[in-house]
């Protein structure tokens, strides 16, 4: 910044405000219809960002098993649930798919406000197959045949141009993917849009059987019993990729892309219903979270500016652009934005804030130690960028596994925590450190505008290590204990939502309308004391009086006492036709609990490698899995004692306390790196690990304390259902600051003095 004088700095000044005030009005009012820039009217509107069905709602539609079917079983339904929970997929990573009853499948998908719509673009599930068309007809017992996997071998299409009989070679299980393309001619050299395959390992086998028997001639792709396709052979094609060319457009492409991707289902289902349904929070779910992350963010800059005073004042900034990127980019993307995400988030600021709190920190250690504030400044965010960087690397690692190996709500939160990290350390190491020197540049030079950092004699911590360590061994197995007392009496260890244990879906139509707010605060408050169960949830179907209530399994005088309840007190309608109870599965299905904890495994693993490397020394990579697991374990521990109810924002929490704790536990490491380098003969290590907390101290105070707070308002203002996911945040939170400042280093410190390198004297 040696460029900068006063006048520039004035300059720079204007310039920067004027950018964040164009970009805070684009988040909250949207672009005008610039057609010339590609934009239309209200794009980039903060209020525009695809919402989950929890804080907006959606679509749902059900299916029931085709007629066509005349042998299948539960493993069949439950095979077609997993491929139809894929193909959902390309609506929104939020997008669920679900058993009802025996012989049903329903498909929730957010953000969609037109139910024809979504059916058509979701087409009617169906099986894929590639193949050739047979020169003869075939007799009912050669269409029978199956293969060694019990797949079909022929096909009879009895309906258009292409009637006749058909081998088929592969179905779309032997796809590993396809996708839609722009491809420049090799010959005419423009561009057309083509469909780009990719197979399996198996599937490449195939396919090059069929292509090398058939070149010059057509193949053809049936979804559905109706050819999509007929590609004419060029040449025998190996190595496992292909195009389909001939495309109209890249909508076509894109089209033919997607349901090829989706490979074969079971089972053929046949569309039943769809409606538009109602956010399952209420309306007011969404604006009292805005209303209460606005207050504790202005909370947080208040916070800054009296700490850090200057140095606060170009923090505060930097935090404001970080969160109009974040939204930008949510709008830009057309991701869904859910409970899950709002955790992303809420992590994503508060490792921005503890990136400002470390810089700041550093630069009035600096101040001091007789620095002048010039050179505090350009030190403080040199010493501070290792911390940064390695903190959010480990939790970028973690994410993108997240959304490599997840699925679900899962994904949901690993892209609103992956965007959360590349922006925040943009804004904190480059647009933090502008607004300093802007600041310091238009006068604000001298020591008072930033202030000393006390010097602390280091507390001794270690001492207590013992303490710390039992303390911690007892809640743990607290928690344990408690969930075995709970299987030996015959419940569940956990309190497990419909989400995760599935229950019953009650169709009920009142004779008045309720809107979603109402029935959180009226009607499910009832229901909670009659079921005895915290576990309801409800959603309004657009345009009606009915709403779908699902919560436990209801049977007998249970379900007696749930219809009498809302005919009696509601006013439900009292017919035959009405309270069609229907049993339903757990929407967080097996393959994606499987899928949550595969990933995280493989997320912790590659964390551990990325520190080894980085503190070139597998004790500090160790020390902090120990202290990422008890920091989990306790928060699990949680969840069983309070009853708190496990749904699919269990999955982003738990996920959540990972991110935090791992960031956490890279800071202290980092400042036990930096002084064990300057570390003398016969210095003790003891000493030099409770310097290290000591001098972090502040920071891990500071953290904790300004991202409990934007919880802890999102707490208190939200609804119940809110609530439930923010109380074990909190928790995990707590526990984290306490970890970090009492277990991280205490374990380093045993594992240094137990397994370290024996120095001659």
């Amino acid at each position: 910044m040696k460029k900068m004088n006063k006048t520039r700095g004035i300059v720079y000044a204007i310039l920067s405000l004027v950018i964040i005030a164009c970009l805070g009005g684009i988040v909250l009012f949207g672009l005008p219809n610039w057609k010339w820039l590609g934009a239309y009217k209200d794009s980039g509107k903060a209020a525009n960002i695809t919402q989950g069905l929890d804080l907006k709602g959606g679509v749902s539609v059900t299916y029931q098993v085709s007629d066509d079917n005349p042998k299948w079983d539960a493993t069949d339904l439950s095979d077609t649930v997993y491929k139809m929970q894929q193909r959902v997929n390309q609506f929104s990573t939020e997008a669920t798919a679900y058993k009802e009853g025996d012989d049903r499948i329903t498909v929730d998908i957010p953000g969609a406000n037109d139910a024809d719509e979504v059916v058509e673009r979701l087409g009617k599930p169906g099986s894929l197959y590639f193949c050739t068309k047979s020169s003869t007809d075939l007799t009912e017992e050669q269409l029978a045949e199956t293969d060694e996997n019990g797949n079909k071998k022929y096909v009879q299409l009895t309906d258009g141009n292409y009637a006749g009989y058909y081998q088929i070679w592969l179905t779309g299980d032997d796809i590993a993917d396809a996708q839609g393309q722009q491809s420049s001619d090799s010959k005419t050299k423009k561009s057309e849009a083509v469909v780009s395959l990719t197979f399996t390992d198996a599937g490449s086998t195939k396919f090059y059987n069929m292509t090398s028997q058939y070149v010059g001639q057509p193949t053809y792709i049936i979804y559905d019993n109706e050819v999509i396709s007929n590609p004419t052979v060029q040449s025998a094609i190996s190595g496992g990729q292909a195009q389909i060319d001939g495309m109209a457009d890249m909508d076509e492409a894109n089209n033919l892309a997607s349901n090829i991707r989706i490979g074969t289902l079971n089972l053929s289902l046949d569309e039943i219903s769809h409606k538009v349904v109602s956010a399952q929070l209420g309306s007011d779910a969404l604006s009292k979270s805005i209303k209460a992350g606005i207050i504790g963010f202005i909370i947080i800059i208040l916070f800054l500016l009296l700490v850090y005073r200057i140095a606060g004042v170009a923090a505060s900034l930097a935090l404001v652009v970080f969160v109009e990127l974040e939204m930008l980019t949510l709008n830009a993307f057309d991701l869904t934005l859910s409970l899950p995400g709002i955790a992303g988030i809420i992590l994503g600021i508060g490792m921005a804030v503890d990136a400002n709190v470390i810089i700041n920190a550093r630069i009035r250690e600096e101040i001091a130690a007789g620095k002048t504030v010039k050179s505090a400044i350009t030190i403080g965010f040199d010493k501070a960028k290792s911390a940064i960087v390695d903190g959010n690397i480990t939790t970028l690692i973690a994410a993108l596994v997240l959304l490599w190996r997840g699925s679900g709500t899962v994904q949901g939160f690993a892209q609103t925590l992956a965007i959360s990290i590349v922006f925040q350390l943009f804004t904190s190491l480059f647009v933090s450190k502008w607004f300093v020197w802007i600041l310091y540049y238009l006068g604000f030079q001298g020591e008072k505008f930033y202030g000393k950092e006390k010097t602390r004699k280091a507390i001794h911590f270690l001492k207590k290590r013992v303490v710390f360590f039992a303390l911690s061994i007892i809640v743990i197995i607290g928690g344990f204990a408690t969930m075995i007392g709970y299987s030996a009496a015959g419940k569940d260890p956990f309190f497990l939502s419909v989400e995760f244990k599935g229950g019953s879906s009650v169709t009920v139509d009142f004779d008045k309308e309720y809107t979603m707010d109402q029935f959180n605060d009226e009607i499910k408050p009832a229901l909670v004391d009659t079921l005895g169960t915290s576990d309801i949830q409800g959603q309004k179907e657009t345009g009606s009086n009915k709403f779908v209530i699902k919560t436990k399994k209801l049977e007998g005088d249970e379900f007696d006492a749930f219809e009498k309840l809302l005919i009696e007190k509601f006013g439900a309608v009292d017919s035959k036709d009405n309270f069609q109870n229907t049993m339903i599965s757990a929407t967080v299905s097996k393959e994606m609990r499987s899928d949550a904890v595969w990933a995280t495994i493989i997320a912790t693993i590659c964390m551990l490698i990325y520190i080894w490397i980085r503190f070139k020394d597998i004790k500090f990579a160790s020390a902090a899995v120990i202290a990422l697991i008890h920091d989990v374990l306790v928060v699990i521990g949680f969840y069983a004692v309070s009853r708190v109810a496990v749904g699919t924002t269990f999955i982003a929490c738990l996920l959540t306390i990972v991110g935090y704790s791992i960031n956490a536990t890279i800071v202290i490491f980092d400042r036990i790196r930096e002084n064990k380098a300057s570390m003398k003969r016969g210095d003790d290590l003891e000493e030099l690990v409770d310097l290290s907390i000591t001098q972090t101290l502040t920071r891990t105070i500071y953290s904790n304390v300004t991202t409990f707070i934007m919880v802890f308002m999102i707490f208190i203002m939200g609804v119940t259902s809110i609530k439930e996911f923010t109380l074990p945040l909190m928790v995990g939170l707590v526990c984290g600051a306490y970890s970090s400042v009492c277990i991280t280093g205490a374990v380093w410190f045993v594992l240094t003095k137990k397994f370290g390198k024996k120095k001659a004297n």
